[in-house]
């Protein structure tokens, strides 16, 4: 791993991008992909099995941590080269969406793909609202309770367009503050009919909504944002309501800020990674068990068709979408016939993003921020004279 980040400290930002959403545009034009079934095979050798398998019994999981380390299997140079590591490692771009992805990392140890996982959640910066000066607030809900419901709603502000602000001494400017307005005043409404009870035909801004945060612009923001104006990413989220006669009046202040310090600075609603289930069949299934046995896994695993006897016999179709359930394994018939494992350096990454940027930026920052963390940690050392 020290090797691992000691030569990812010495990589571009620049050739990360463009690795990255190379594979993207790639996927993006061979958008049709197929999945390819498994056949029943020989047993794998128990080395092999221990080093690239994570394996679920019945009642335990076996080989959970790696076992590739020098001097760990006699005769084997298991020591890490960079050379190899670039001729394993591997980002298949599953989808992309407007908000998520799914991508796999083939050939990379769980803790870089957790750590990855960490940066999206707590160490990517966004723009949130930070300062609420309430000068008016008559509605049912305690000024502190509105705050913080505003500070939650994401904003759709470019977050590399702004600089930290450096804490308390360091006055608001254009370039490290965003202004928002709120001004909403509840009354009655004339065009209602007599009879009407739903309180969104009775009133005017009986709810509170996203959309009604207002933009100020300060500066040269306007110039800088006019071909995609700051705004909230939802329109439709419910701040609070209100009834004739009440109203609020606040200005809110965002500063850029990491999801560490608070979780609205999480650019992610979720950013998580399985490891792509390997499911191995040993001895053939056939008949009625085939049946049975396709029964134990989500629709889509496995399908049952005929061999070249003509009997039904189950094959592994789609083992990405097998949630390890282990309920093939509650079966007597089915002992010693299937094996459940994962394989250990294939990780199946989910991002899901706020809205805030796309989910494909988030992944190529958070690789920055852990370039920049290997490269504070080579010059730490190097200045310590270790290295």
């Amino acid at each position: 791993m020290v090797l691992f980040l000691t030569w990812l400290s010495g990589q571009t930002l620049a050739g990360v991008r463009l690795e990255f959403e190379s594979r993207v545009k790639d996927f993006v034009q061979n958008s049709e992909g197929t999945s390819q079934g498994t056949m029943p095979g020989e047993d794998m050798d128990p080395i092999t099995l221990m080093r690239t398998r994570v394996v679920m019994h019945k009642d335990r999981v076996a080989y959970p941590s790696s076992i590739d380390f020098p001097h760990t299997v006699p005769g084997e140079d298991l020591s890490w080269d960079l050379e190899k590591f670039k001729r394993g490692f591997k980002i298949v771009v599953g989808f992309v969406g407007e908000t998520d992805m799914e991508f796999d990392l083939i050939g990379i140890d769980a803790s870089i793909a957790n750590a990855f996982r960490r940066i999206l959640i707590g160490e990517v910066p966004t723009m949130a609202i930070e300062k609420v000066y309430v000068m008016n607030n008559t509605s049912i809900m305690h000024d502190e309770i509105l705050a913080h419901r505003l500070g939650l709603i994401p904003i759709k502000a470019d977050p590399r367009q702004f600089d930290f602000r450096g804490g308390v001494d360091d006055s608001p400017t254009d370039l490290n503050t965003i202004v928002f307005r709120l001004q909403v005043r509840c009354q009655r409404n004339p065009q209602a009919p007599p009879n009407a009870v739903d309180p969104e035909m009775k009133y005017l801004n009986a709810n509170v909504m996203s959309s009604l945060l207002q933009w100020e612009p300060q500066g040269e923001q306007m110039d800088r944002h006019k071909d995609d104006p700051i705004r909230p990413v939802h329109n439709d989220i419910l701040i609070t309501k209100l009834r004739p006669g009440q109203e609020i009046d606040i200005e809110m202040h965002l500063q850029k800020g990491i999801g560490k310090e608070h979780a609205k600075w999480s650019p992610v609603a979720t950013a998580s990674y399985r490891l792509l289930p390997d499911i191995q069949i040993l001895k053939p299934i056939i008949g009625d068990d085939a049946l049975k046995f396709k029964k134990c896994f989500p629709e889509g695993v496995v399908k049952v068709e005929k061999n070249r006897d003509g009997v039904l016999e189950a094959r592994i179709a789609n083992p990405r979408k097998d949630t390890v359930s282990r309920e093939v394994l509650r079966h007597r018939e089915f002992e010693d016939k299937v094996r459940l494992t994962r394989i250990r350096d294939h990780f199946i990454f989910s991002i899901e993003s706020t809205g805030i940027l796309p989910p494909q930026v988030l992944f190529v920052e958070a690789v920055q921020v852990l370039i920049d963390k290997c490269r504070k940690v080579k010059q730490a050392l190097a200045e310590s004279g270790v290295v």
